[in-house]
């Protein structure tokens, strides 16, 4: 085993800094930026894989996704990770990855007895072997039945676990109005392009460093773009993502792997990141993959594309072989092979099919060295599980013969030649098929519409340096004996394509299937056009009448983990606020309310929650406290007839609320059933604010539909959910007022200026705001409402004015102990079930108008003294109460029947007791008395409590009035 690390050069690695991994057990050691496959070709490891049926030695092929032979097993926690190509690996210390499709090892595998097998392992061996024959007993399917558990067992690549994975995904959803598709130098072009436009742009590209295939020369001007680049609050750049599936409408998926490089992910960070990309307009630039040339022996380890030969040499400083030879049928090969001499690599040969060549090639063969043999090509190798030689012939690539006898030629890695394919797939994905291009042998894009453009290899603009022709001989196969493969994957040879067109499966569609040609892990990026080719040829008639498959996502694997990402368990919304990460970073605990992400509460350092909570309402009493209220339903209504709309489903009067006031407002079910209340605001004649519950949004939402689709269409009114246009705050507390004083510009905030349910419109360090002043705490307190961009900005310049007020955020455990104390209502107490009057919410009842629930609330049922009505409860005992619990009049041996249920509680810091909210049968006439809160099955709870008004603070609102 030799080393073939560079005594120089490598652009993606850190000399300096060791990496030990180990594979099948054994340990090996690269450098940081090495790929496994970079890290193990530098440790002279040469078999990398087994072909899926003969399980003959394969090595290292590409450079990249079209990777078809060095497939490994990552190991991670016991998680394993079947055919992950060595070539998208990033090693890193105690990666452990294992060798797969072999028994007992890679190196001596005794599956390789399958060689032997010959023709009787071709093309459609199953239906032929195991679809009869008949035989005494054997007959129909029963052969293929005794077989099946031995093939089956011997079938496949990777094998798979059962251990669950543990590892966090996420997704994202994003809009842009560039996405480029390709970190090469074309894309980036691009990205500068469209980014110095302002138009925003996101760039992907599937490596983990900008400049795709591009050589060193050109390092210098990628780096000053990316710089640009990354300088532009406009651009989004993204490395290791790959764009794997473009659907209707401009919608891309991609798939982000934001830690698989890393031994351990940063707290927070995601293993991947599903993206879903909808843009305006898509800018491929993805690229082309160089095709190999079939002849025989032409997977043997050590044939490798002759531009991955040099990509390891210029990216990790890794040489392919010591001794190399080029087999080429076009230029590019002459600036690999000048490349890798300059590089240390003793070139002994270069291969061409054509029989003269350009001078700016014959000068790059000049600089290489080596014997150059023109109108030659490569009829066999030799090595068992290397490359040792190759067997050179004297070739007419027009008339396809041979002459002369052929030489042998010593060598550890021969790099192959056969051409480029633009790469197509995602065009063809958004429904375009692909155009054959004479002069290039492949097919190209084809002519892209307004929402899409082609750019640089992947349009056929195949910019070699030296000027050299992208042009190549129409070679795809040298005819003579021996297995020459086109699938190295799947091992479909030469002979298999031709077998298929002699049964009659000469359809694109029917080759695929018949010989499995491209349906391995690589879908056929090495192998596809080869393969039309030679089914081509088998038919007489140009490769463009062949046709090619339609390429379907995605592109590359994409892992179902990422995918689903965080749609397991209970499939709800994941909605954070405009402030959430403020929230995490000044130590939040998160609570899931609904499907919002909201602050639970502040914890300081051995705090408890309901410590914390306390603490945060004791401030809000005395001080001043802020809250992230942008979780309420906002919904904008606007229209001559919109004040009309909302006299007609609110219980209250609004047709006469004045521009710039808000009003508490109650919305009724059409059986009179209480559904919600809120605020709404008049921000000018013909538009309102109007605010709901967080639960209640959607429904609120609903219902204001309903009603103008169903119920009065002709009303001239629009409705619009702007939830997530505002960010919101609410500040309370008898300290507010000198708050807001301290920060708000544009507006006064005295008493007279904005008075209680009044709106103003200002500043806060330069965003404009809107304020009025409403309370759910009971005490002084504001609404500040602003564009949810600047949701931040705005909420740490009012802690920032607050602090000499010694101002503290709180959470909705605090909300919740304020708003008990007050005695205001959630979705806890509007369940359903209650009505207004259940709720003292009867004096919103209007009597001059009819509005929706009207014509039902005032049924018998509805009506009943002895129904269930709020009221608050003191524990008596000091206990902990637990919201739920049913209220009963006996003791724990006989407690009677239920008599209703506390819907909510807390620990008051201002009655120094826990408190709660119940609906208790004929509850208005029960205060004063003394019940019990009973939780037999959770708790088993028993605890004296009494009944008081559901006003247990401030009944007067002196405080949110001062």
């Amino acid at each position: 085993m030799t080393s073939h690390r560079c005594a120089e050069g490598g652009t993606a690695i850190d000399r300096t800094d060791t990496v030990g991994f180990t594979v099948d057990g054994r340990q090996y050691f690269g450098l940081a930026g090495d790929t496994l496959a970079s890290a193990l070709l530098a440790n002279g490891v040469r078999v990398m894989g087994r072909s899926f049926k003969y399980h003959r030695p394969r090595g290292l092929m590409a450079f990249g996704v079209d990777e078809p032979n060095a497939l490994f097993t990552v190991t991670t926690d016991g998680v394993r990770e079947p055919n992950v190509r060595a070539t998208e690996i990033e090693i890193f210390d105690g990666l452990a990855v294992e060798s797969q499709n072999r028994w007992p090892s890679l190196d001596n595998d005794l599956m390789a007895i399958n060689q032997l097998g010959g023709k009787a392992l071709a093309a459609g061996f199953y239906y032929k072997t195991f679809m009869g024959p008949v035989i005494g007993p054997l007959k129909g399917t029963r052969f293929w039945m005794m077989c099946e558990h031995v093939i089956r067992r011997a079938a496949g690549l990777g094998r798979p676990g059962t251990a669950p994975d543990k590892s966090r995904y996420e997704r994202i959803n994003a809009f842009c109005d560039v996405l480029v598709i390709g970190g090469g130098l074309a894309g980036l072009k691009q990205a500068h392009e469209a980014a110095e436009t302002g138009r925003h742009v996101i760039v992907c590209e599937l490596e983990p460093r900008w400049g795709g295939a591009a050589d060193g020369k050109k390092e210098s001007e990628i780096r000053q773009i990316v710089e640009s680049l990354e300088s532009r609050p406009n651009v989004t750049l993204l490395t290791r993502t790959t764009v794997w599936g473009w659907y209707d409408g401009n919608m891309l998926a991609a798939t982000e792997r934001v830690s698989d490089h890393l031994k351990t992910a940063p707290e927070g960070a995601p293993r991947q990141r599903h993206w879903v990309i909808r843009a305006e307009h898509v800018a491929l630039a993805t690229g082309a993959l160089e095709r190999p040339i079939v002849f025989p022996g032409n997977d043997r380890p050590g044939v490798m594309l002759a531009d991955a030969g040099r990509r390891y040499t210029e990216t990790f400083g890794v040489l392919p072989g010591q001794h190399l030879a080029v087999f080429a049928n076009n230029d590019s090969a002459y600036a690999t092979a000048a490349a890798l001499r300059h590089a240390g690599a003793n070139v002994r040969a270069i291969v061409d099919v054509r029989p003269e060549i350009g001078a700016a090639a014959q000068r790059l063969a000049d600089r290489a060295g080596g014997a150059l043999k023109l109108g030659h090509a490569v009829v066999g190798t030799s090595g068992a599980k290397g490359l040792k030689s190759i067997s050179v012939a004297r070739y007419n690539h027009e008339t396809r013969s041979f002459s002369g006898g052929a030489e042998e030629i010593e060598t550890d890695c021969l790099l192959v030649s056969g051409g480029w394919s633009p790469v197509v797939h995602l065009a063809s994905q958004a429904g375009a098929n692909p155009v054959w291009d004479d002069a290039l042998q492949a097919f190209l894009p084809p002519k892209p519409d307004a929402h899409w453009s082609v750019h640089g290899a992947a349009a056929g603009d195949l910019d070699f340096d030296h000027d050299l022709s992208p042009a190549p001989a129409p070679v795809f196969e040298i005819g003579h004996p021996g297995k020459a493969f086109v699938d190295f994957q799947h091992d479909v040879t030469a002979d298999d394509v031709r077998l298929a067109h002699r049964e009659g499966f000469r359809s694109v569609e029917h080759l695929k299937r018949y010989t499995t040609l491209g349906m391995a892990t690589d879908q056929g990026k090495t192998s596809n056009v080869p393969g039309l080719a030679i089914m081509a040829d088998a038919l007489g008639k140009p490769i463009p009448d062949v046709g090619t498959t339609r390429f379907r996502p995605p592109y590359t694997a994409a892992s179902l983990g990422s995918i689903a990402a965080e749609r397991f368990g209970n499939l709800f919304p994941h909605r954070l606020t405009p402030m959430h990460d403020w929230h995490g970073d000044h130590g939040a605990r998160m609570y899931a309310a609904g499907h919002w992400q909201r602050p639970e509460s502040y914890n300081r350092p051995g705090e408890t929650v309901e410590q914390a909570y306390v603490r945060e309402a004791k401030t809000v009493r005395s001080g001043a406290g802020l809250v992230d209220v942008s979780t309420l339903g906002k919904i904008d209504i606007q229209g001559p007839d919109a004040a009309d709309f909302l006299n007609r489903v609110y219980t209250n009067g609004f047709a006469k609320l004045p521009v710039n006031k808000a009003r508490y407002g109650l919305m009724l079910r059409e059986d009179g059933f209480a559904m919600d209340d809120g605020t709404t605001w008049r921000l000018a004649e013909n538009r309102f604010l109007m605010t709901t519950t967080t639960a209640n949004a959607g429904k609120v939402m609903s219902h204001l539909e309903l009603c103008l689709d169903v119920h009065w269409p002709d009303m001239r009114v629009h409705v619009t959910s702007v939830t997530d246009q505002w960010a919101g705050a609410a500040i309370a507390g008898p300290k507010s007022r000198d708050v807001l004083a301290a920060c708000v510009t544009g507006t006064d905030v005295g008493n007279d200026a904005l008075p209680f349910m009044g709106i103003v419109h200002g500043a806060i360090s330069g965003v404009p705001v809107m304020i009025c002043r409403l309370s759910f705490s009971g005490e002084l307190a504001y609404e500040v409402y602003c564009g949810a961009h600047h949701g931040t900005h705005v909420w740490e310049a009012l802690m920032a004015a607050g602090e000499p007020f010694a101002i503290a955020p709180y959470g909705i455990e605090a909300l919740g102990t304020l708003r008990i104390e007050k005695g205001h209502v959630t979705a806890a107490e509007i369940d359903g079930r209650t009505t207004a009057r259940d709720l003292h919410l009867d004096w919103m009842l209007s009597s001059k108008k009819p509005f929706v629930g009207s014509a039902m609330m005032d049924r018998e049922g509805l009506t009943d003294k002895s129904r269930w009505t709020l009221v608050g409860v003191v524990s008596r005992s000091g206990e902990k109460l637990h919201g739920g619990s049913h209220v009963v009049a006996g003791d724990r041996d006989e407690p009677g029947p239920g008599l209703g249920h506390l819907t909510a509680m807390a620990f008051s810091p201002e009655i120094n007791a826990y408190v709660g909210l119940a609906l208790v049968e004929d509850g208005g006439n029960r205060i004063g008395q003394h019940l019990y809160a009973t939780d037999p099955v959770r708790s088993g709870t028993h605890i004296p409590i009494e009944i008081v008004s559901h006003h247990m603070v401030d009944p007067k609102g002196e405080r949110m009035h001062g």
